[in-house]
């Protein structure tokens, strides 16, 4: 098989930049109060510089015309937006698209403050190159959701997507929702991330790190060459085991070693 890889965008990051944190698949939703409880608190303890946030931030988001409305999604959306507007005045919040968010849009980055990321993005901070995705496109054996994935990301079956009413949109994906959650009691595995396919993104994108989400399979892979993979947690406040873990770059001066952790958001500072 051959590989290929993608135009990677690129973000250099300010020198004035100390503390980067990351955080992915949070799936913010209403039946979920005890992970938004912990993503508000972490979002007013951080007083990192940049955070970045790859990819579904939100269960399911079906188009930014939805602030608008005036049914309990909207208004949760809305607090949502509101809670993110309050954290990007003193902090760079960039956003990056997932397979459950990926029609929000300019509307609603304009409204919450935050910079709408390319997926794939290469971040350069501390004189080293860190890949971002969210991972999604990463999982060559998930053939059927590749083959959606295409479909979805059209600007043609977006533009159709959303000329349909509000209501019909949050009734198709309450219905996919569905078929997530079937799948996952049915104990199908999740394919994950393709090895090779990582090694020759990292190498095209002259990086030796890669940070990504959609797995939720946390863990540091030695990908071998000098190459690694991050892998992101997914967050859920109220499993018996809570998973509400930001990755954190630090440096301590500019001319510092970054240093890598994994903390809990309840002891971020």
């Amino acid at each position: 098989m051959t590989l290929t890889a993608p135009r990677f965008a690129e973000l250099h990051a300010p020198a004035n930049w100390r503390t980067v944190d990351f955080i992915s698949d949070l799936h913010l939703q209403l039946s979920e109060p005890l992970t938004v409880q912990a993503w508000e608190r972490y979002l007013a303890q951080t007083r990192a510089d940049a955070l970045f946030i790859l990819g579904d931030l939100f269960e399911v988001w079906v188009g930014d015309d939805g602030l608008q409305a005036l049914d309990e999604d909207a208004r949760f959306e809305r607090h949502c937006v509101d809670v993110l507007k309050a954290v990007s005045a003193r902090c760079a919040v960039h956003f990056m698209h997932g397979n459950r968010d990926f029609l929000l849009g300019s509307a609603c980055a304009s409204a919450a403050g935050f910079v709408l990321l390319d997926d794939p993005t290469v971040l350069v901070f501390g004189d080293q190159r860190w890949l971002l995705t969210h991972g999604d496109a990463l999982c060559l054996d998930d053939t059927d959701y590749l083959q959606f994935r295409a479909q979805v990301r059209q600007p043609a079956w977006q533009q159709a997507f959303l000329a349909k009413p509000l209501a019909e949109r949050r009734a198709i994906a309450r219905g996919l929702r569905q078929q997530s959650e079937d799948r996952k009691l049915s104990g199908l595995a999740y394919a994950d991330v393709d090895a090779p396919l990582a090694r020759h993104w990292l190498k095209s994108a002259a990086a030796s790190q890669l940070i990504h989400g959609h797995t939720h399979k946390p863990a540091d892979h030695d990908l071998g060459a000098g190459l690694h993979r991050c892998v992101l947690s997914d967050w859920d406040a109220a499993a018996r085991a809570p998973r509400t873990e930001v990755l954190r770059l630090q440096r301590p001066d500019s001319a510092g070693t970054i240093q890598v952790r994994r903390l809990p958001a309840s002891e971020i500072a």
